[in-house]
């Protein structure tokens, strides 16, 4: 709490950008500043701006006129403070520089904003006696707890765009065009783009496929005189080696089974940048508003969730190591099965 006996809470963004951020911090900023009267402090570049002391307080006017920004205007990083092994400078253990800096800042709470990687070590510092608030962003959508992360939105529609774009050279060409979206763990964003972009073959790492399997289909396609088709590929497929891309190793395999003319496209950062979505915009903006409600109200150790229609809190400790991963009952993907996409673990012909 500061001198003037106001609340004081801290904001920081952790591992990799997303669209959104911004309104993310906005709408925790505002709704502190201006209908619960706090005080609020930027962090710069993640966990790391606490352990090296780099934050200022941010005004009304800092927090105008970013929604609409892609990356963050805190900044980012992948510092992992409970990571071991690592190289450190420091004669004492981050975490313990990190609740040293938080007490030195009489900070009241910390609103922690990231993925996986944030939530847990946002979880082991409230297991250590700090007031945190977890806020989930990812691309990939894969944070348990929630129906959907801030930043999933954004990077389905540019991903959706592009396979659409690919469609137009695939069929002038006559070619199989394999297009690689992120997603190292879940599959989230591969199906989703990959089913409102018309695509024929899609792949995510929570489906074993077969490379045959795969061919076959496109082979059968081929002879019914569909003279393209489109592969969608999510990065994090199981691959013998992860020395070569996902996208490329499945279209070298591929072109070796079918004798086809097959190219890549690896769509990469493009996905992560750029203006967030309107959904996007919205849901970060509810997720920051709820986050400063539960530093009002005392309620810390949680995350910021949507559960159906409402935004919630969970605790951060059942959050902590868990995957929100694509299940075979998903309504979504058994719908794909039956308009004949190919997952490649069966043959659909």
């Amino acid at each position: 709490m500061g001198k003037n006996g106001k609340k004081r809470i801290g904001i920081l963004t952790a591992g990799g950008d997303c669209p959104g951020l911004n309104a993310a911090i906005r709408g925790v900023g505002k709704a502190a500043l201006l209908e619960y009267g706090m005080e609020v402090f930027g962090v710069s570049s993640g966990y790391l701006g606490l352990i090296e002391k780099e934050y200022r307080q941010l005004s009304e006017d800092d927090l105008s006129g970013i929604i609409t920004l892609g990356g963050t205007i805190l900044g980012t990083s992948r510092e992992k403070p409970f990571r071991h092994g690592q190289y450190n400078k420091y004669v004492r253990s981050k975490p313990e520089i990190i609740k040293e800096n938080y007490e030195e800042l009489s900070l009241d709470a910390l609103v922690c904003i990231g993925g996986n990687g944030t939530m847990k070590t946002a979880a082991k510092l409230a297991e250590r006696g700090l007031n945190i608030i977890g806020m989930p962003k990812t691309i990939d959508n894969d944070v348990w707890g929630t129906d959907e992360t801030f930043g999933f939105d954004s990077a389905f529609n540019i991903a959706t765009e592009a396979i659409d774009r690919i469609h137009t050279t695939a069929n002038s060409h006559r070619r199989i065009m394999v297009v690689e979206v992120m997603g190292h763990h879940a599959g989230w964003l591969a199906l989703f783009s990959g089913i409102s972009g018309g695509g024929d073959v899609i792949l995510i790492p929570e489906i074993p496929y077969e490379l045959d399997c795969i061919a076959d289909y496109l082979l059968s396609r081929s002879k019914s005189g569909k003279p393209y088709s489109i592969v969608v590929v999510a990065e994090g497929i199981d691959r013998p080696t992860k020395n070569k891309g996902a996208g490329r190793y499945i279209a070298k395999q591929l072109q070796k089974r079918t004798g086809m003319v097959i190219r890549e496209t690896i769509l990469g950062y493009i996905q992560r940048g750029g203006t967030p979505s309107a959904r996007d915009r919205i849901l970060a903006t509810r997720f920051g508003a709820y986050a400063a409600f539960c530093a009002a109200e005392g309620k810390y150790g949680n995350m910021v969730a949507l559960q159906g229609s409402k935004v919630i809190d969970i605790p951060l400790a059942e959050v902590s190591g868990r995957l929100k991963l694509v299940t075979e009952d998903l309504p979504m993907l058994r719908k794909a099965r039956a308009i004949g996409t190919c997952f490649g673990d069966e043959k659909v012909i």
